[in-house]
Parts: C-alpha cells; sequence; structure tokens
C-alpha cells in the first residue's frame, strides 16, 4: 500500500533530487570529486579568477563554506590562490583552475549529460520542455514565500518564448 505522503508533490521532489544526488556522487567520486565541488570547478571554467565572495554569491553560500570547497580543491591541486594584484589590497585573494583542475572541469560536463540523459529516459523533447516550465513555477512559488528572487538563465527565457509562441 502506498503511504499518502508518497503522492505528494514535494515527496516526489525530494526524492527525485535525492536519487539524482546519489547518482552524480558516483559518478563524480570516480573524478575524485564530492558533489558540490564540481559546480565550483565549472564556474571557474566558465570565468576563471574568481573571488571568494564571488564564488560564494554563485553557488549561492555563505563565504565560509566557499572557502572550505576551495581548499579541499587546492589541497587535491586543482584550484590555485593567488592574491589580486595592482589593487594594493592583499587580502583579496582569486581563485584560479590549474591544469588538472580544467581537465575535470571539462569532464563534469560528461557526467551532468549522463545523468539528464538517465533522468529524461521515456520522455520526449516536449514532456521534457513541460517538466523543465513546471518546476521552474514551483521554485518561483517556494522562493516567494522565501521572500527570495531567482535569477533567470537563458534556458528559462527560451522555455517562456516558446511558451509564449505556443499560446499566439
Amino acid at each position: 500500500m502506498k503511504e499518502a505522503f508518497d503522492k505528494t508533490i514535494g515527496q516526489r521532489l525530494h526524492h527525485a533530487a535525492r536519487l539524482q544526488r546519489a547518482l552524480a556522487a558516483r559518478h563524480l567520486a570516480e573524478l575524485g570529486l564530492f558533489p558540490g565541488q564540481e559546480t565550483v570547478l565549472k564556474l571557474l571554467l566558465e570565468t576563471d579568477g574568481r573571488t571568494m565572495t564571488e564564488l560564494a554569491g554563485a553557488l549561492r553560500v555563505r563565504p565560509p563554506t566557499a572557502s572550505k570547497t576551495v581548499g579541499r580543491l587546492s589541497a587535491q591541486g586543482l584550484l590555485a590562490r593567488r592574491a589580486a594584484g595592482g589593487d594594493g589590497d592583499g587580502r583579496l585573494v582569486r581563485v584560479f583552475l590549474t591544469d588538472e583542475g580544467r581537465t575535470r572541469a571539462a569532464a563534469i560536463e560528461g557526467i551532468w549529460d549522463k545523468i539528464e540523459d538517465t533522468m529524461g529516459d521515456g520522455l520526449d523533447g516536449k514532456e521534457r520542455k513541460r517538466l523543465r516550465k513546471l518546476l521552474r513555477r514551483i521554485e518561483k512559488n517556494l522562493a516567494s514565500k522565501l521572500g527570495t528572487k531567482l535569477g533567470t538563465t537563458d534556458a528559462d527565457a527560451e522555455d517562456e518564448a516558446e511558451a509564449a509562441e505556443e499560446v499566439a
């Protein structure tokens, strides 16, 4: 017999997210990474030389959390911290990928693609788009109750433009 809470959206989202995270952890372990570390590498692959404050903001975590993650990745030889030159403030540190960090960051894209394919098995393009749209609506509902704003991504803008075309 199915439990009543198993029929809730929240429970389904929670369970799906846990399974997705477990699968990601398995794949990331093959690269010697833990969940969350991949995001730092990918952010630096996009824009190398970010400050700790910039990283913490992009990760949506407090600076000490970002600093701890950067420290662990630095210990693995994937990142290097350098004092920002020319600004007169030796306290400002920028974080850069090492060559090995860049290699692993590039491999992460393949992992994300594999997981995305697994999650979408059996869904056609229209169903995937609809699911993304519904999840985005749930995110907005939850964020509004918390008094936070969600950033808009290029994919969100594309989804909204396609939805407007369907209505027209």
